[in-house]
């Protein structure tokens, strides 16, 4: 009787794990299928240059914000049109006075408590000039040339408040870098470029982002978030019916994570905002969906719930391989099938520069990388309360060739 009712606890188990798991693996599956079909952004043709506000928030990152702005500098925009803006929060005084002798605008300031979205504020509250779209770069960022241009072309479409470039590695130095330069690239098929083929909005990434000024500055007045403000910023807009476009061919070169003790960090940091917005719009999400008929903004507070892939491709591949010894045919072949899905997920979202022998090296790496993500789920406790920095470090970026795919 009691091995009777502990099979029975056994398979009531198996299938909601089997079900939580194949939702999350077919969504990824739809949007990296469709993501391998073109899709062709809304660009206005001769476009007149707007005024837009560059805005870099920095936190002690005196060792790569010179790059970015004089880069930023030199990008080729009318010069009268754009403003670089760095919120330079507990810089070095030696780095603000650098800063200072640059043709950009400066906000020095050490907040008390350092959040990004603090820092965006501040700036938005002290800037009295008037602007037409509001770009967001992070202090590693680098835009490729013509990207101020792709995003103002965007807007003068007038179908969008808010657009999203295609931000991508700047280096592949270690093995943990081409990692996360792939996550990112998957990111960018499933969620950007998979989810506007079929009309959805893109996902934001928190930088190489732009938005209708005055609209981004109200927004932000009611966002004061420790991490994740680029979540709060897409349920809004979804709120409000707003559509997010995506740039494919607008880049921004961003830095990669170089090590383990850096790729925990910033895992820990994103799956605690993930997490923390999944539970914060649950219901919200509902209230939209039944109240107001909208589906995209309940679909995107479920999607909060999704697992890292990483974590899903670990895992199927335990599952599968011990239910090959242990389980019935039909539970080993619907994990099989899983296991096979997410593979093909991956497939159809690396873009075909990474098919080389520096990623299959990199690939080696994996399996310390499912631990850190596995270990990362323990430490969410008020992960998502304390401000967790990742430092940039790397300074050596040589404009690449773009990347095909």
């Amino acid at each position: 009787m009691i091995v009777s009712e502990f099979h029975i606890i056994i398979d009531v188990l198996q299938i909601v794990v089997f079900s939580y798991i194949t939702i999350s693996v077919l969504n990824l599956f739809i949007f990296s299928f469709v993501s391998l079909f073109k899709y062709k952004p809304h660009y206005a043709e001769n476009a007149s240059p707007k005024n837009i506000a560059l805005l870099i928030p920095a936190y002690r990152e005196d060792d790569v914000i010179f790059e970015v702005v004089n880069s930023a500098l030199s990008h080729n925009y009318p010069k009268d049109k754009f403003d670089i803006i760095v919120i330079a929060d507990s810089f070095n005084k030696s780095s603000i006075e650098k800063l200072k002798k640059l043709n950009i605008i400066l906000f020095a300031k050490d907040f008390k408590i350092s959040t990004k979205s603090r820092a965006l504020n501040y700036a938005l509250d002290n800037l009295d000039k008037k602007y037409d779209i509001a770009c967001i770069l992070d202090a590693d960022n680098i835009m490729q040339q013509g990207f101020l241009n792709k995003i103002t072309a965007s807007f003068a479409s007038g179908k969008f408040v808010a657009v999203q470039g295609h931000r991508t590695a700047k280096n592949l130095n270690t093995n943990f870098a081409i990692l996360d330069a792939v996550s990112e690239e998957i990111n960018n098929s499933i969620f950007r470029k998979g989810q506007r083929v079929l009309g959805l909005s893109s996902f934001l990434i928190g930088s190489a982002m732009a938005f209708e000024y005055n609209k981004f500055k109200s927004m932000m007045k009611a966002i004061e978030v420790v991490g994740g403000f680029d979540k709060e910023l897409e349920m809004r807009l979804l709120e409000g019916n707003y559509k997010t476009e995506y740039l494919p061919d607008a880049y921004v070169y961003d830095e990669k994570v170089q090590n383990a003790r850096v790729f925990s960090k910033q895992r820990r940091r994103w799956l605690s905002a993930q997490f923390h917005f999944f539970g914060k719009k649950f219901f919200p999400a509902w209230k939209e969906l039944l109240a107001n008929g909208n589906f995209e903004y309940f679909f995107k507070a479920m999607q909060y719930l999704q697992p890292p892939r990483i974590i899903l491709l670990g895992a199927l591949s335990i599952i599968t391989f011990l239910s090959f010894f242990f389980n019935s045919n039909i539970w080993f072949v619907l994990w099989l099938i899983n296991f096979v899905l997410i593979i093909l997920v991956f497939l159809f979202s690396i873009p075909s520069s990474f098919y080389n022998l520096r990623t299959i090296k990199a690939i080696a790496v994996l399996p310390k990388g499912f631990v850190l993500m596995v270990l990362s789920l323990f430490k969410l406790r008020n992960a998502n309360k304390n401000f967790i920095h990742t430092k940039h470090t790397y300074n050596a970026f040589q404009v690449k060739k773009k990347r095909k795919g």
